[in-house]
């Protein structure tokens, strides 16, 4: 089975795939992270009380329903063991820039997505590791390897809550700066995203090639099925309109980049098998977030949103 990470023999050589695992994907997290810090402000944990009904869906919808229904569709697909568990990666996998950008081309409420996406990140620290332990538990067995333990929840803590803290105390300390600075980077956290997932699929261009076939459609349906359920369970909750936008892109939109490296970090878990479903994801997510937003706003535009079933 096709691994990531430097192999032994190049141990202390700085080679190109050890380049893009141990350095440019950690710090093309960071910038992705770092711009939603610019983002936030402790205004934006604490909304959450403010609309604790729809807040409380959407994590539920994140920590439980996707992975049961990622579950559902990895096992009516027959993946490989590495390719279930990378799809439960992503499942389990939170929010980001992206989503707060689709929630306002949507016409969602975009003040509530932010604080989903924040709410979201630091609870990925703990329930993303569970559910990557639990997968490779079930679709590999015991001796597949040892997951996501402390040490390495400690550096997904770092990689994931760190850059956002940093981003978020350059706000407080210098707002104007912060403002400046929250477009070039939200830029160039899309720029990163792109390269990121392009070069990870350059990198593992012959097993992303022989697993397409079966992970594109999957990757694909699995996307449609999030946005659709990040809408539809708020709605029928009585949640409104906006709301529903925002909780629809939080769960039906995943972060990637956060995927993608801890998958192929030669520090985590280093197997680049299991970042082909994220890789995958990351390229075609587009189409279906884009047509979803397209069909909201045009809805909320002619005013058929408007009505309680709307």
């Amino acid at each position: 089975m096709p691994t990531g990470g430097a192999s032994g023999s190049n141990r202390g050589v700085l080679t190109v795939e050890s380049l893009l695992t141990a350095v440019l994907l950690p710090v093309a997290l960071g910038v992705v992270m770092l711009g939603l810090g610019l983002t936030l402000t402790v205004a934006d944990f604490t909304r959450v009380l403010a609309h604790p009904r729809a807040v409380l869906i959407a994590l539920a919808c994140q920590v439980v329903v996707l992975p049961v229904i990622c579950l559902g569709l990895v096992t009516a697909f027959s993946l490989a063991p590495a390719l279930a568990a990378g799809m439960m990666l992503l499942a389990a996998s939170p929010g980001g820039t992206t989503a707060n950008l689709f929630s306002h081309l949507a016409g969602g409420d975009v003040a509530l997505n932010v604080s989903l996406t924040a709410i979201n990140s630091v609870l990925s620290v703990a329930t993303l590791p569970i559910v990557v332990n639990l997968s490779l538990a079930h679709f590999a067995g015991p001796s597949a390897g040892i997951g996501l333990q402390l040490d390495k929840i400690l550096q997904v803590f770092a990689i994931v809550l760190v850059p956002v803290a940093l981003g978020m105390l350059i706000r407080r300390l210098a707002p104007a700066f912060a403002g400046r600075m929250r477009r070039p980077v939200k830029i160039a956290s899309v720029l990163v995203l792109v390269l990121v997932i392009a070069a990870a699929v350059l990198e593992n261009r012959e097993i992303v090639l022989d697993g397409l076939v079966f992970v594109g459609p999957l990757t694909l349906l699995f996307a449609v099925i999030s946005l659709t359920v990040g809408y539809m369970v708020p709605r029928f909750a009585r949640v409104n309109r906006q709301q529903a936008i925002a909780c629809s892109m939080e769960i039906g939109i995943h972060n990637s980049v956060l995927a993608i490296t801890i998958a192929l970090s030669p520090a985590l878990l280093a197997d680049a098998e299991m970042a082909i479903p994220p890789a995958i994801y990351g390229l075609v997510m587009f189409l279906p977030a884009g047509v979803f937003a397209a069909v909201l706003a045009r809805r909320a535009r002619s005013g058929v949103a408007a009505s309680p079933a709307g």
